[in-house]
């Protein structure tokens, strides 16, 4: 952990509460919203999302596509908010995922949704937001008061509703028992050390990120933080997409790190890393090897839940890296902690 305290550090700390407080708050609200889904049987289900939010909805897209076996695409809001275009989305499923809920092209693209005829939800912090005003059903993230610009129990707040989500939507036994377990495991989470990886990503001018399934919305996230918390150049990948093309900027010491998932896509995340490391990279892996390279991870329980808990542990290195930079986590330079847009 960070030496200097610092507001993230403090919010990212209160993450296990706000996972209890939720698990109330949400029970009855994600009951209504399942019963109206299996009534309506949406065939698509369309993301609308800006920031670590389009993070959550990649983790979203993910769970439903992997558990309930419906296709999930991301909207452009731009088509309504500056195209003024709407689009046929009847008794499809309309998901908007934002920590304040006033960024007018969301709230704009919500409302083209709820006219056509979707099924509008917001996942969001403010539950009294023009976001969660326009749609039909809110599932508030419960994270409270959140300060530092750089999100960080917001974000996992949000992971948590679209697991949730998922989990009453399949009524599935197994995952719904793995979130009654995460407050405990996103606490033992933050105590992991991955000053392994310190040195290499203090002092590099550009970071890879990469991840499959479950850990790609982590990789991206991470990607992001080290940018705005750190002034940090980093672009995340998925390991397959990762091989078509952006293979070319691996050179002599350039660092990467691995966002291994726990289920059937780890072996590929494990072929690319021995490659990566052949071929010179600075290779950090949350793969549970033995090894100075290897980030310690918490032993397996269910591989959506085990990818939450690695973007606990990594913003714990996160305030390590900004503070050797010299970086303000909690006011990043150009930023500002509500971001509209149209």
């Amino acid at each position: 952990m960070s030496e200097t305290p610092s507001q993230m550090g403090a919010e990212s700390r209160e993450t296990p509460a706000v996972l209890r407080r939720q698990a109330e708050t949400l029970a009855p609200r994600i009951a209504e919203l399942v019963a109206v889904l299996r009534k309506k049987s949406p065939q698509v289900v369309v993301t609308c999302a800006r920031g670590s939010s389009a993070h959550a909805a990649t983790f979203g897209k993910h769970l439903i596509e992997r558990h309930i076996g419906i296709a999930v695409s991301a909207a452009a809001p731009n088509v309504v908010s500056v195209y003024r275009r709407s689009l046929a989305l009847k008794d499809q499923l309309f998901l908007a995922i934002s920590q304040a809920g006033r960024s007018e092209d969301l709230v704009e693209t919500a409302a083209m949704a709820r006219s056509s005829g979707a099924i509008t939800v917001a996942v969001v912090n403010d539950s009294g937001s023009p976001l969660a005003q326009t749609c039909d059903i809110v599932l508030p993230i419960e994270a409270g008061a959140e300060l530092s610009v750089a999100a960080s129990k917001s974000f996992i707040a949000s992971l948590a509703v679209l697991l949730r989500l998922s989990a009453a939507w399949r009524d599935d036994a197994n995952m719904q028992q793995s979130l009654q377990r995460l407050p405990e495991r996103l606490a033992a989470a933050m105590e992991l050390d991955w000053s392994a990886s310190l040195a290499n990503l203090t002092n590099a001018s550009s970071v890879i990120t990469i991840g499959r399934g479950p850990t790609l919305a982590i990789a991206r996230e991470a990607a992001l933080k080290l940018k705005e918390a750190c002034n940090l150049h980093a672009e995340a990948f998925s390991s397959a997409e990762f091989q078509h093309g952006p293979m070319a900027l691996i050179e002599q010491a350039y660092p990467v790190l691995l966002f291994a998932p726990t289920d059937e896509a780890a072996s590929g995340i494990e072929t690319l890393r021995v490659d990566l490391a052949r071929k010179g990279a600075s290779v950090f892996s949350t793969e549970r090897l033995d090894g100075a390279a290897f980030l310690p991870t918490l032993a397996p329980d269910q591989p959506d839940a085990d990818a939450i808990c690695q973007i606990q542990t990594f913003y714990q290195l996160l305030l390590r890296i900004a503070e050797r930079r010299g970086s303000d986590v909690d006011r990043p330079r150009h930023l500002k902690k509500v971001t509209t847009t149209r």
